[in-house]
């Protein structure tokens, strides 16, 4: 039974990788598949480990060039935006320009809709970039390479567990929408993705960087995300594909400033 249990963790979390960027996956993988994802949710923070895998390589060898820390830190953002898409930054800039620019549910829920990218959402995209590149920068000073470049993948793992909370915690926004057509994620689902999340986040960062650094990004994570979803619970009154990205940049802004904050 373990072993098959094993294996089902290893398809589901290759499936969640092809759901969550542009990583090529064997066709074999989704042989049967329903295209539902709410099973797919407990292994997201997996997934995030798979993505954030390269980028913390690619900012390791730059930093042990003696690249320059700021720019090794958008190089390896870049990396990562490439690998994934831009998937979570589009959700966000679609998520500002709605909220931003709509004055009420309906009129954001329409805006978010547009694929055009208009000024809170190019502000954001501005915001979330500098923010995350200065933070890894931080880091970067007052840590080895090696410790530094293991604080990507420990918050990408950590910000797509954050993901599962908001979508699990909030009903669907639009009934006919992408998020609610792709199934909303259990109860237990959710909180085994934030279990594993918050593993991998303590064997990346605590050994590593410190428990206080550690402790810092898991509460600024959840604190961003708690006032995330509570925010969108008012203002549409449920998630969105775009929100689910939204919680991830946020939670991953929130953990990497935290991170450089707690050294």
């Amino acid at each position: 039974m373990i072993p098959g249990m094993t294996k089902d963790i290893v398809v589901d979390a290759a499936r969640a990788v092809a759901f969550l960027s542009r990583i090529p996956m064997p066709a074999w993988l989704f042989a049967g598949y329903d295209g539902k994802l709410g099973r797919l949710v407990r292994v997201f923070p997996l997934a995030g480990l798979v993505i954030g895998a390269l980028p913390a390589l690619v900012f390791l060898l730059m930093l042990a060039f003696r690249a320059d820390r700021l720019m090794a830190a958008l190089v390896a953002l870049s990396v990562q935006t490439i690998l994934t898409g831009a998937l979570h930054e589009d959700g966000l800039a679609d998520t500002a320009d709605g909220i931003g620019g709509g004055k009420s549910r309906e009129q954001s829920l329409l805006i978010m809709k547009d694929s055009r990218i208009g000024s809170y959402g190019a502000i954001a995209l501005i915001l979330s970039f500098a923010l995350r590149a200065s933070a890894l920068a931080a880091i970067a000073r007052e840590a080895s390479p090696f410790a530094a470049a293991l604080a990507i993948p420990a918050v990408a793992a950590l910000s797509r567990g954050a993901v599962a909370w908001h979508w699990q915690r909030l009903p669907a926004a639009k009934p006919d929408g992408l998020a609610a057509s792709a199934g909303s994620p259990a109860e237990v689902t959710m909180q085994i993705a934030l279990v594993t999340a918050g593993f991998i986040t303590a064997i990346l960062v605590w050994p590593a960087l410190g428990l206080l650094p550690f402790v810092s990004a898991l509460l600024a994570a959840g604190l961003a995300t708690l006032a995330f979803t509570w925010f969108i619970r008012r203002r549409l009154g449920g998630h969105t594909g775009d929100t689910l990205g939204a919680t991830q940049q946020i939670c991953e802004v929130a953990a990497f400033c935290a991170l450089a904050m707690a050294l």
